[in-house]
């Protein structure tokens, strides 16, 4: 389920039982913790409790809090239990961490920390592209361009399409940093992409943008293509402000 369409948020009362499947139960408590129900710094109830509250064994419990541990939300300590660390120790740019976030992303501002990594650094990889992208890579993207220009009133789709193209993009850079920055923050970059693409009516003018960057490096000109990817961003930002929006109308409508 996308987590823009999520609408369970528990207020009151212990949290509901869940099925027996580890993935479901992981969730569960990643999901309580996110709306604070176990707030940064207390203590999550003792295994036995937690058995009781998600309706699993022991060794399900023990594996899903190994799995939170692994990505910051949780640390636990022999003869302590278990505790709910700071938000600042989540791997905030985990494909399942973004998840959970869910209907609180608006109180990390994830999307526009998100955003201000982008300024920094794809108007520079797309002028590196420009100069450095292989015939291949340059297909690549305007194969990318293609299927959003073609993915019609389909979201999903065109946002697959558009976190292969920024992905190609850095690629294309062919420099060893933003290569591996694209491994680092794909999970985010698909987030916020997704967000500013379901938030706006029309996506004609991003299709437009991508598509003279694919030009812009076919021309081999740089100043072009960092003028494009500028042009991409301050799309970006606008469709991100209607997002934003859209999820805090949201959850002022669920309260």
């Amino acid at each position: 389920m996308d987590s823009f369409e999520r609408q369970e948020h528990r207020l009151n009362g212990a949290p509901e039982r869940r099925p027996r499947v580890r993935k479901n139960v992981t969730a569960a408590i990643a999901e309580d913790i996110c709306s604070e129900r176990y707030p940064a710094g207390s203590a999550l109830p003792r295994e036995n409790d937690l058995c009781d509250i998600y309706g699993v064994s022991r060794t399900v419990i023990r594996e899903s809090l190994k799995i939170l541990e692994s990505k910051g939300l949780v640390r636990g300590k022999p003869r302590i239990g278990t505790t709910v660390c700071d938000k600042d120790d989540w791997n905030i740019l985990d494909q399942d961490v973004l998840e959970w976030m869910g209907p609180y992303i608006a109180e990390f501002d994830i999307l526009g920390c998100i955003l201000e990594a982008r300024r920094t650094i794809e108007p520079v990889a797309a002028e590196y592209a420009a100069e450095r992208a292989t015939a291949q890579e340059i297909a690549d993207l305007d194969r990318a361009w293609r299927q959003m220009r073609d993915s019609g009133d389909d979201p999903e789709s065109f946002t697959e399409a558009d976190v292969m193209f920024h992905t190609v993009l850095l690629n294309a850079s062919h420099n060893q940093v933003f290569r591996r920055l694209s491994s680092a923050i794909h999970a985010g970059l698909k987030y916020a992409l997704h967000a500013s693409n379901v938030a706006v009516d029309s996506r004609d003018e991003a299709i437009a943008v991508h598509g003279d960057l694919v030009e812009a490096l076919r021309l081999r000109n740089r100043t072009a293509a960092r003028d494009c990817a500028h042009r991409m961003l301050n799309l970006a930002a606008r469709d991100l402000a209607i997002a934003e929006k859209a999820i805090r109308r949201a959850e002022k409508n669920k309260t």
